[in-house]
Parts: C-alpha cells; structure tokens; sequence
C-alpha cells in the first residue's frame, strides 16, 4: 500500500480534533470526508478506516509510541507509524515521520500483548468493572468481541418491499447483501459501501439497523391496530420497526426529550412511508402523565453506558467515565419507575439497553419488580446478547406485563 500525503494528513488532522478536543469520532469523519472532492471511496474508506483502528487500539499504540496527552501532530505521527509498522504499511520518507524503529515496536507489541488492558486496549477502570460484573472469562471473550469491525446490518421495511425484493434491488445496484439467519428482516452487507446513495434507500426499502438491535421491536410483541408508546425513540430506528410490524394500523406514540431527534424520526418515517406515528417531545411532566394507563405496549430502550456497541463506538471507551454509569444508573431506574405507569392493565412492557453491564439490565428489572412501582408487573423474559456469542452488538431486553 502507497501512503498519500493529502490522506494521511487528513487522517492526522482528524486524530487530534477526537483526541484532543474531545469531539465524536463519526462526526469528525464524516466532516473529513467532504475536504476533497476528488477523493474517490477507496480514499474515503482508508481515512474512515484507519481513524477507527488508531482510536480503537488508542492505549496501547500510544503506549508502544511512548507519546502521551494532549497529542501534539509530531505525537500523533508517531502513533501513525506504529499503526503502519503493526500492519505492514511501508512508511514514506517524509519529513513528519521520523525514522521509525519498526524491532522496537514489534517487541513492544509482544510485551503489552500479554496484558489485557492493553491488548485490548480499555481504561483500567473498564477492565476492573468489566471482570467484577461479567467476571475473567466473560469479559476476556466480550471486550475482544468489541473491539472488531461492526458488520453492516440492514433492516428490511416491509411496508415497502420484501427481503427478497431488496437483496435482488441492492445486487442491481451492485451490492452484495445475504440474509442473516435467525433475524427474519436481516441482510449483511458482503463488502462495506455507502448504501445511502441507492435509490434503494431513497425509496425507504431499508434502515441500517445491527441485527440483534432488531431482535427489540419484535420482542414487544405488537399487534396491527394497537396503541403502542416508544419512550425514548430517538431518531427512531426501532420506532419504525414497529410500524412495520404493526403494518401500519394502530397508533405508535414516539416521545423523546431531544427534539432535533424527532425531527430526523419525522423525515425517516416519511421516507419508509409509515404513517401510524405521531411524535412528541417531553417539553414537561405533563406529557407523559397523559399517556398514565393508556398503551397496550411500552417500550423503554433506556439511555445506558453504551458498552455493548463500542464496536461501532470505539471512541465510547475513552469518552465514558465511571461516574456517568454510576448517574445513568440513577437515570435507568427514574425512567423505568415513571414510564411503566404508561402500561394500561394486561399491557407488557419491554426495557431493553445496548449494555452488557447486570447492573444495568437484570439488576434495573429485578429492582423495579421489587418496589412499589414494580408490584403489578411480573418478568415474562428476558434476553441477554453478547457480542462474542453473536457477531452483532450487545444488548439486553426484558418483557413485563402489568397484571
């Protein structure tokens, strides 16, 4: 592989705007991506890609450079070479890139290999929480399971067209997707690519949604005709998933504190033509009490840590702290205390988290069963998903009903 300047500059630059300012490592890509014009995908795909790997493996290709915070561009070049040197890139004879002990870096590598901080790259505080909640064996397999590539999922609207149809349509275009097995609205992309330039999408045949984030919608178990509450619905990825399982008929009340995020639900919906959603924003209390005992189904899909989709959030590991999941935790059970008063008498209700942390998921569920807010409500099932067991991203899901 040849190094372009004009790429690994732009790589460079993009390093220090997520390490040293702190910003969102897909925004900070996607604002790189736009500098050139002439960059073809293969350019694009090698900025996006090697900017993931260096904040993927940030800890231990800043230890093995020996560099340390804040990261000046002579430090980040530094981390650059190890990154080459690691995958046997040839470095150019640039004036930035010093003369680069490639011995040292491999029996560097070697060394912190042995120790799993740095093998897989995370925070001690991570590692320590990590083993105390999932212990050694669990957590060893997991965090390894994290830290590679994100495959990309699409999810099939069949309130446009069928698996089938969108597999046959995206080939036509030149993508190859196969269904996923056990997931019945899943195809897995073969070779990454920008599926938001088909016409495919533009026609709202699909979303990008992880498979086992799909596995939500179908857990709360709608009906067509029924009224359905999605708490915290975000953009709305799985609130969209719901009005095609609910093909179209009923009610499916989307709420959120983030307007900007209904907003974008708004055009999605539009797009995938699903027309039983009516969203609104959490101005105050009073929003939500007047849903108190009205919906045939709840969904909670909490804000959490986050630790089971650092594989397509690597920067997630040096961004979290542990006090924000101490908060958070405070946050998931104010939620689940307030919202399950939504459930009207035979309704169920499902919390679900993209974390892999028991103090978030069973331990949230079994605490809320056990308080005056929980007593009507009994567990039916839940699902715990690991990355290691299934290639997607972590998640949890429980469904209770209210008797």
């Amino acid at each position: 592989m040849r190094l372009h300047r004009n790429l690994v500059f732009a790589t460079i630059d993009a390093l220090s705007d997520i390490f040293n300012e702190g910003n969102y490592a897909d925004k900070v890509i996607e604002k790189t991506l736009k500098r050139d014009k002439r960059w073809g995908s293969r350019d694009r795909s090698f900025i996006a890609e090697t900017v993931y790997e260096i904040v993927r493996w940030k800890r231990l290709y800043t230890e093995i450079a020996e560099v340390k915070a804040p990261y000046s561009r002579e430090n980040l070049f530094r981390v650059f070479a190890v990154w080459a040197t690691l995958r046997g890139v040839t470095l150019p004879d640039w004036k930035q890139i010093e003369p680069t002990p490639s011995r040292k870096i491999k029996g560097k590598f070697d060394e912190l290999s042995r120790i799993r901080k740095y093998r897989e790259s995370v925070p001690d505080w991570m590692d320590e929480l990590g083993v105390k909640e999932l212990g050694e064996k669990v957590w060893e397999k997991e965090i390894h399971a994290l830290n590679e590539q994100a495959p990309v999922v699409l999810r099939v609207n069949t309130l446009n067209t069928t698996r089938d149809n969108l597999r046959s349509v995206l080939n036509d275009e030149g993508i190859k997707a196969e269904p996923v097995k056990g997931y019945p609205y899943a195809l897995q992309l073969e070779e990454r690519s920008n599926v938001f330039r088909t016409e495919a999408f533009k026609k709202g045949f699909f979303e990008v949604q992880d498979a086992n984030s799909q596995l939500v919608a179908e857990f709360l178990d709608v009906k067509p005709g029924m009224r359905v509450v999605d708490t915290c619905a975000g953009a709305g990825g799985k609130t969209l998933h719901i009005a095609a399982l609910m093909e179209n008929k009923g009610q499916i009340i989307a709420t959120d504190i983030y307007e900007n995020k209904l907003k974008e639900l708004k055009r999605r919906a539009k797009r995938a033509h699903a027309h039983n959603i009516d969203p609104r924003s959490i101005e105050s209390t009073k929003v939500i009490k007047k849903l108190y005992g009205t919906a045939d189904r709840v969904l909670i899909d909490a804000p959490c840590s986050g630790l089971g989709v650092l594989s397509r959030n690597p920067d997630a590991k040096w961004k979290l702290q542990p006090e924000f999941i101490e908060k958070i935790k405070i946050t998931q059970a104010e939620i689940l205390n307030t919202y399950s008063r939504i459930v009207k008498d035979g309704g169920k209700l499902v919390y679900a988290t993209c974390s892999i942390l028991p103090s978030e998921n069973q331990g949230q569920v079994e605490k809320f069963l056990a308080s005056e807010h929980g007593k009507d409500f009994k567990l039916i099932k839940d699902k715990k998903l690991l990355s290691s067991e299934s290639g997607y991203d972590g998640f949890y899901m429980a469904i209770l009903q209210k008797n």
